[in-house]
This record gives structure tokens, C-alpha cells and sequence, in this order.
């Protein structure tokens, strides 16, 4: 196998590696080595590492291994064409510094040079950098060249070299964006390493988003037999499809959110904002309360989106008392969650829909003694509850009186107008 480690790193640690078994087709394995012998330097090989000004070591006398198995490994034995013989052959310094171009390459944007110079690469039987042809497939999907993209995985994987789960992601990553998800499903079907969590979250999310729920849960049912357990991305992703299916299935919904634990997963407020907002949609504000009120039960603190959801509902229904009794919760339980201008926009809303407007314009004083500036919406909810109580006149002064300040754009007055 053939072994290169920066001189920087001799001393006593871990250097990262590749490595791969020049009597086999294909790359043996990732792994990370631990120096525990004397290293031999060379330091003047090759007039290209001389203009590089890099050392390297090309000899190890003895090497630990970890490979992706967590196991541990000793190699006394000398390194193919670097042990032994007291040189380096010129094949192995070629490649380094073919890898070391391809690099530059990919860095600097240049992928379809990039991609010439693999192809070249590969027919002169050198073997690719992973890293270097990952970063190629994710430029490609970047740009929406998906099938170059796949060619590239394709030259990688006829080179010997064994490409690794991120490989793999980044190439189902660009497909999902791309829309192209049969390509990314077919992709997941012939991975030579086993998928991960990422791996499978990138999926359920595109076939989430396409509509394609039953799809995705088979996906799911596959992950569990591969022992590839979820994490909380993992359900929240399926929680806030099954949210939004049409037809409600909030039941199957809290079904996914109590099997959770059961897979080592602990909800998080991401988990329960779905299912709250389904039944805030669905004007079922018992339940929503009754889950909020579980979340908090179990350790899990609501952060802003929990708080928005819920007053913004509550409002709507006409619920005004209800939504300011919830924000003085959250102003004083001390839970970290600061309400932002969304949130008193709601209860200005709500205090205007019930023609309060009095008291909504108090809440605008309120707003701004705790520091939250008002936005172009605070003010349009003011004009529009003034005027909804019959001062239409007068709705219309202080419309002008702020766009003359600047705070309310012409525009936006235009449509408030049309609408009193």
C-alpha cells in the first residue's frame, strides 16, 4: 500500500490517510495512523516537491491503524515501493502530485477542467483523491450538471478508489435539489458503503416536500432494517409531512411524535411545532393548548415560532385574553424566548379584530418600551383598526403622518386605502 504523511506531523499523534492495495482493483480502506517507529524523510525527491517546498515521509517503521471498523491494526511490514529499498518510486510521486493539481483545480472553480484532468488521471492508472473528486460531484450539482456529476462518481469508482458516504450524499444531495429523485433513490440502491442518517434524511425530505409520504415511510421501514436508527431531524421531517397532508392526519402524526423516545430520539420544540400549527389549522385550540402543555411537561421549552403559532391562532379565533395571557407566560417564565415584532403584530391584530383599539395601540407602547421596534405592519394594523371603529377620517391623517416620516411606504399606504 502506498502511505504519504506531512513531516509536520511525525511526532507522536494521529495523521489522517488514505490508503490503497496496489494488488487489488480497489482502494482497501480509509484509515487514521498513530507514528510509533523512526521515520525516514526525503526530503529532495523531485524538483516538483522542491518548488512546492514540501516534505514528506514516505517511510514507516511501524503503524497503528484505526480503520472505520474502530479496530485496531499493527503494520510492521514494509510499505509497497516506499520501505526496503531506501527510495520512492516515481509513480507514487506522480500521483501525489496529479492529486495535489486536481485540487487546485476544483478550488478554484475550474470543473470542467477539473473533470478532463480525472478522466486523464484514471487512464494513466492513477488513483483520484476522494476528497478532491467529492468536492468536483458537489460543484457539478451546484451548477445543476447532475449526469456530469454521476460521470465523475462513475470514473471514481472504475479508478479502484472507493468513494465514501459523504461521496455518496453529495451526489443524492444534488439530484434531491435538482428534482431528479428516482436518481437519488437508485443511487441509495447501489452504494457500496452502508447509508447514513444524513443519507436518509436527505431523501425523506424531497419525497416529504413532493407529496410522496407513503413513499418516503417506506424509505423509513427501510432505514430500520438497515439498523440505521433515526434522529430528530429524521421525525420532525416526517411529523411536518404528516401534518400537512390534506385530509388531517394529525393522529398519525402524534403516533411518530410518541414513538420518539423509542428510537433514543427526545422531541424537541422543531418536533411539536408541526403538530401544534395542525391544530391551530384545523381550530382545535384545546389540543394545541393540551400539547403545549405536555411539551412543557417533559422538559421541552416552546421557542418563538411555538409562541407565534399559538397567539397568532388564538387571535384569529377571537381568543384575544387567551393570547396576552400566553405572552405574559412567556415574559415571565424566563424560558429564553424574547417575543419579536411577529409577535405583537398578532396581538395587535387580534385586539383591533375585537375593536380594541385602544388597547392595541397601548400594546404598541408596550412594544417599544421593551425595546422591539415597529415595523411598517405595526403601524398599517393601528390605521386599519381606527378606521374599522368608524374614525376613518382620522385613520387617514395618521396614514399621511406617516408616510411624510417615512415609516409607512406610499405603496403600502395605497393598499391600506383601498382597504378602509
Amino acid at each position: 500500500m502506498d502511505l504519504i504523511i506531512p513531516t509536520s506531523h511525525t511526532h507522536e499523534g494521529l495523521c489522517s490517510f488514505q490508503y490503497f492495495n496496489r494488488d487489488t482493483t480497489r482502494r482497501s480502506s480509509f484509515a487514521g495512523a498513530r507514528i510509533r517507529g523512526n521515520v525516514g524523510s526525503t526530503r529532495k525527491i523531485h524538483e516538483g516537491l522542491r518548488k512546492l517546498r514540501m516534505s514528506r515521509v514516505f517511510a514507516v517503521s511501524e503503524v497503528e491503524t484505526f480503520h472505520s471498523n474502530g479496530k485496531l491494526q499493527n503494520h510492521d511490514k514494509p510499505l509497497n515501493g516506499h520501505m526496503g529499498n531506501g527510495h520512492v518510486s516515481s509513480s507514487s510521486i506522480e500521483e501525489f502530485e496529479s492529486n495535489n493539481h486536481l485540487r487546485k483545480l476544483v478550488r478554484n472553480g475550474e470543473l470542467e477542467e477539473g473533470f478532463r484532468f480525472l478522466e486523464s488521471m484514471v487512464y494513466r492508472g492513477e488513483i483520484p483523491d476522494i476528497i478532491a473528486s467529492t468536492s468536483l460531484i458537489r460543484g457539478f450539482c451546484k451548477i445543476g450538471k447532475t449526469r456530469k456529476a454521476t460521470r465523475v462518481m462513475e470514473i471514481i469508482e472504475d479508478s479502484g478508489a472507493v468513494p465514501d458516504v459523504i461521496t455518496y450524499n453529495v451526489l443524492i444531495s444534488g439530484y434531491c435539489k435538482a428534482g431528479e429523485i428516482d436518481n437519488a433513490l437508485r443511487v441509495l440502491d447501489r452504494m457500496s458503503v452502508a447509508p447514513d442518517v444524513v443519507t436518509y434524511n436527505t431523501i425523506l425530505r424531497t419525497l416529504c416536500d413532493s407529496g410522496k409520504l407513503k413513499q418516503a415511510m417506506e424509505v423509513l421501514d427501510r432505514q430500520l432494517e438497515k439498523e440505521c436508527y433515526p434522529d430528530v431531524i429524521t421525525y420532525t421531517i416526517l411529523i411536518e409531512a404528516t401534518c400537512a397532508e390534506s385530509g388531517g392526519l394529525l393522529g398519525r402524526a402524534i403516533d411518530i411524535l410518541e414513538k420518539m423516545p423509542m428510537h433514543g430520539c427526545t422531541p424537541n420544540s422543531l418536533s411539536y411545532n408541526p403538530l401544534l400549527h395542525g391544530f391551530c389549522k384545523e381550530k382545535k385550540m384545546d389540543r394545541a393548548i393540551q400539547y403545549l402543555e405536555i411539551m412543557v411537561s417533559r422538559g421541552c421549552y416552546p421557542d418563538i415560532v411555538t409562541y407565534n403559532t399559538m397567539l397568532t391562532a388564538l387571535c384569529k379565533d377571537g381568543k384575544v385574553d387567551a393570547a396576552v395571557e400566553l405572552l405574559n407566560q412567556l415574559s415571565s417564565k424566563g424560558c429564553g424566548v424574547k417575543p419579536n415584532a411577529f409577535t405583537y403584530n398578532s396581538i395587535m391584530f387580534g385586539l383591533c379584530k375585537v375593536q380594541q383599539t385602544g388597547r392595541a395601540i397601548d400594546f404598541l407602547a408596550y412594544m417599544i418600551s421593551k425595546g422591539c421596534k415597529p415595523t411598517e405592519v405595526s403601524y398599517t394594523i393601528l390605521i386599519e383598526g381606527i378606521a374599522n371603529e368608524g374614525l376613518a377620517k382620522e385613520a387617514l391623517e395618521l396614514l399621511n403622518e406617516l408616510c411624510s416620516r417615512g415609516v409607512v411606504k406610499k405603496s403600502s399606504a395605497e393598499q391600506v386605502v383601498v382597504r378602509l
